[in-house]
């Protein structure tokens, strides 16, 4: 990590610091992105996932808390790909936006807290095993409920749910776990979007309530349907059904196109990736690594 955007512009990434009074830091009162970008070597291009899209969710965020975004849809995208470039990174990276509340403030509320932006990048390769498949267990945690923060927001402070099942399947040793909805049915992984494959149907949760709206999923959706000719069903998943689906995988930023081959000690498709995954995986990077024109929308270049 060599430099990050802080407080209206590029700095050392030492640099970017917030003092540990920052609102944000305090009450979790900040919302945030994860974006990937893909080094083409052979084109000597670093491409930039689904950025307009992603920013366009960032919006969202903050205006569900009241964050007072200075920088238009341009703007961000501008500064992105100017602390990209200046990185120089030639490998795949991360990228992390976050708008918060910015004052150095005790007390709770939102109006009248002052806001600010920031973004870093990483170097970033595979955050699950997307060639051997991963090991899950449903969590004992469930997904928080619409009753008790805004749905469809990456905010700061919510995931300390996902990291609660996340440490519970660590603890367990496995790498990631599956949580329910209040109402039992299933909902997605720690911090991915699920998807089942059955009688030649590819399943995932609808979006309501609890189901983040995965850029990913939507990306997935499409290629399913697009490239592997799939019919894809977005309804309530029970949670006995994870145990008789042929393939399951989560797919989201971190996770990619994962497989899922174990879920609480049980294999899912004989305990290897399946087919179907393999195919999406191959016709997913392809997009995303720029080897596809079809889908050039979806990636911005850098170099």
């Amino acid at each position: 990590m060599k430099f990050a955007y802080f407080e209206g512009k590029i700095v050392p990434f030492k640099e970017a610091n917030i003092s540990i009074m920052t609102h944000a830091f305090n009450y979790g009162t900040g919302v945030f992105e994860g974006i990937r970008a893909y080094w083409n070597a052979d084109q000597g291009q670093m491409l930039i996932l689904k950025l307009k899209e992603h920013y366009g969710r960032l919006q969202k965020s903050a205006a569900a808390l009241r964050i007072k975004l200075k920088y238009s849809l341009d703007d961000l995208i501008d500064i992105t790909v100017a602390v990209v470039k200046q990185n120089g990174y030639h490998e795949d990276i991360y990228i992390r936006p976050i708008a918060y509340k910015s004052q150095e403030k005790i007390g709770l509320g939102l109006t009248g807290v002052e806001d600010n932006f920031c973004l870093f990048i990483s170097p970033f390769g595979a955050y699950l095993d997307i060639e051997k498949g991963i090991r899950v267990c449903i969590s004992s945690w469930r997904r928080i409920g619409a009753q008790s923060m805004p749905q469809g927001a990456k905010i700061t402070g919510a995931y300390f749910n996902s990291s609660l099942a996340k440490a519970e399947a660590m603890e367990k040793g496995l790498d990631e776990a599956i949580l329910l909805s209040p109402d039992g049915t299933v909902a997605e992984g720690s911090g991915e979007n699920l998807f089942l494959l059955e009688n030649d149907k590819l399943i995932t949760p609808p979006l309501r309530e609890v189901i983040l709206p995965g850029i990913t999923r939507r990306a997935v959706i499409e290629l399913a349907r697009q490239e592997l000719k799939l019919e894809v069903v977005e309804r309530l998943i029970k949670k006995e059904e994870l145990f008789s689906a042929a393939e399951l995988f989560f797919c989201g930023t971190g996770a990619q196109i994962s497989a899922i081959t174990e879920v609480d000690g049980a294999k899912i498709g004989g305990g290897f990736v399946g087919p179907v995954t393999k195919k999406l995986q191959a016709v997913y990077f392809k997009a995303v690594r720029g080897d596809a024109p079809k889908y050039a929308d979806w990636i911005t270049p850098v170099y």
